[in-house]
């Protein structure tokens, strides 16, 4: 029982009505047969040897129909959404099925085996087996131009058998009827199921070209960014290769110099593309996790403000509202939804708590978290705060995801480092790469009275820094080009 239960939440919704769909095409005919044909041929046959035996010969071609369009109906419906064809067989077998009850009729009709008239309840469920499934391979003027055909051909054979005109009138209207009823039971609801599946198909689409879209728009940032700064690159190392041909070796350090500070602004140019391109606003987030939980039926309560949180702990508890929202939709089958956000001095928990969730057996903690890759997604996110993630059902269908992530007052020190550290050790870095701690010239070997440093040419001096800032590009670059170029020492000592 709890494996049904969880095939049939594991199903989408369209999946859910297409099921139900197919189960009612299916027993109509049943129900039918049920309510109108077997009884009436029960009660109302006369007691004597032939009505008996052509009542007996009419139900079992009636079931018979019943069984085929079991079948039929299964392939007929695949075939009008797109999914197959109905075998040639299943359509020759349900058609000479209908035409033997249609000739049973006939044959009670000429013995008059039944009183009061009422073989129209047979007939009119004699029909509705083969059309009910053919309907649905066939256009409708075609289906209703065949229907007529049908029916008269029906009427000739009845008037052969001599039923008087006020009997064929009547069995005209019943044959009449039966058709729209066809039409209404199994066309409209296959069209209905056909334009659910047409939507679900559109939003799958309309999802694809969003994240298309958004590909784009990335690209686009990545190739204003980068392709000016590349081609000043280009152009500026370029002349640093003639300048240094000619033995301008000053000018060309001075190039590269340029060339390096470029660099270094266009890769930090890429990271706050890649930043804001990966952050989710969180206020913005809990907004649309409202909007789309409520278009989708379930009731969603939001408590709690995003305002005067950092970005970066907005950003990651962001996405676990997104990612959270998404597992609302697909996974169970969710009435209601809570988001609450509660901030304090040291740290901000986020929870998302849903009922309708599948499965008893799992746990809240971190190894519930590391089900499934979104799950695991959110934990890489949230490590990069310092933050946790707990998952799992808490009680019998209530699943809760709890993100928590410390919130730093400004001004404190981070992990361990005051401010400015990262950027001084690696300027030190850097600095000891190239052989100039201070201002990145080249030392010189000099007497201890005279000073080891001079200007570049052309180069501004400029004072070292200690702390704070990254150190300027001069320093980074000016010794280490001169030394790939072979060029003389600049300047003389003061």
């Amino acid at each position: 029982m709890m494996r049904m239960r969880g095939r049939w939440r594991a199903r989408s919704k369209v999946e859910r009505v297409e099921w139900q769909s197919r189960l009612m095409l299916r027993a109509v005919n049943w129900v039918y047969f049920v309510a109108w044909s077997g009884p009436t041929l029960v009660g109302s046959l006369r007691h004597d040897a032939v009505a008996v035996a052509l009542g007996a010969a009419l139900a079992a071609v009636n079931l018979a129909q019943c069984a085929v369009a079991h079948v039929h109906l299964r392939s007929a419906l695949d075939q009008y959404l797109g999914r197959g064809t109905v075998p040639p067989v299943q359509t020759r077998v349900a058609a000479g099925l209908t035409v033997a009850a249609l000739g049973l009729v006939a044959a009670v009709i000429a013995t008059d085996s039944m009183r009061d008239n009422l073989i129209v309840l047979p007939l009119l469920f004699v029909p509705m087996p083969f059309a009910c499934a053919y309907v649905l391979t066939v256009p409708v003027r075609t289906f209703l131009r065949r229907s007529a055909l049908g029916v008269a051909a029906a009427l000739v054979l009845f008037a052969a058998v001599g039923a008087g005109v006020g009997k064929l009138i009547g069995l005209a209207v019943v044959l009449g009827i039966s058709v729209p009823l066809e039409l209404l039971t199994a066309r409209c609801s296959a069209w209905n199921l056909s334009v659910m599946w047409e939507s679900e198909h559109a939003r799958e689409v309309e999802a694809r070209l969003a994240v298309a879209e958004e590909r784009l728009r990335f690209g686009r940032d990545l190739h204003d960014v980068m392709g000016r700064n590349l081609s000043v690159v280009a152009l500026k190392s370029e002349l640093a290769v003639q300048l240094a041909r000619r033995g301008r070796t000053e000018d060309a350090v001075a190039q590269m110099i340029e060339v390096q500070r470029i660099a270094r602004d266009s890769q930090k140019e890429v990271r706050e593309v890649v930043r804001g391109y990966r952050e989710a606003d969180l206020g913005a987030e809990l907004a649309g996790a409202k909007g789309v939980l409520g278009a989708a039926g379930i009731a969603c309560t939001v408590t709690g403000s995003a305002a005067g949180l950092p970005p970066e702990v907005q950003s990651a508890l962001g996405w676990v509202v997104r990612e959270a929202t998404t597992n609302v939709l697909r996974h169970g089958d969710a009435k209601s939804c809570a988001v609450r956000l509660g901030a304090g001095q040291r740290e901000v928990v986020l929870t998302v708590e849903n009922d309708g969730a599948t499965g008893t057996g799992a746990r809240p903690g971190p190894d519930a978290a590391g089900r499934g890759s979104g799950l695991a997604g959110l934990r890489e996110r949230l490590v990069a705060v310092d933050g946790t993630l707990e998952a799992g059902v808490v009680r019998e269908g209530v699943f809760r995801v709890t993100a928590s992530v410390p919130v730093t007052p400004s001004g404190e020190e981070v992990r361990g480092m005051p401010p400015g550290e990262f950027e001084v050790q690696e300027a030190h870095e850097v600095q000891e790469a190239y052989g100039a701690p201070g201002t990145g010239r080249a030392p010189e070997a000099r007497p201890p009275s005279e000073p080891t440093e001079a200007p570049v040419t052309g180069v501004p001096p400029k004072a070292p820094r200690t702390s704070g800032t990254h150190p300027s590009s001069e320093a980074h670059a000016g010794p280490g080009v001169r030394a790939a170029h072979g060029g003389p020492r600049g300047g003389e000592g003061r």
